[in-house]
C-alpha cells in the first residue's frame, strides 16, 4: 500500500474518532504487523487493519460516555 494511502485511511480515522493522528497511525501500524505476522495472503490485510482500528477508537470512545 502507498504512503499516501495508508496518510488518508490514518487521517480519515484520526478525523472521525477525534483521536490524534500520531495515535492512529501507530495503532494502524501495529495492527497490522500483527496481522502479517500470522498472514499468508497479506491482499486484505490493509482493510482489516483500518476497520480494527476503527472499531477499537469507536468503542474506547463509547465507552467513556
Amino acid at each position: 500500500m502507498r504512503h499516501a494511502d495508508v496518510a488518508q485511511i490514518v487521517h480519515t480515522i484520526a478525523a472521525e474518532t477525534n483521536t490524534p493522528e500520531e495515535t492512529v497511525a501507530r495503532m494502524y501500524a501495529d495492527t497490522l504487523d500483527s496481522y502479517r505476522a500470522d498472514a499468508r495472503i497479506e491482499d486484505y490485510l490493509p482493510l482489516f487493519a483500518e476497520r480494527k482500528v476503527r472499531a477499537t477508537l469507536r468503542d474506547s470512545k463509547s465507552s467513556r460516555h
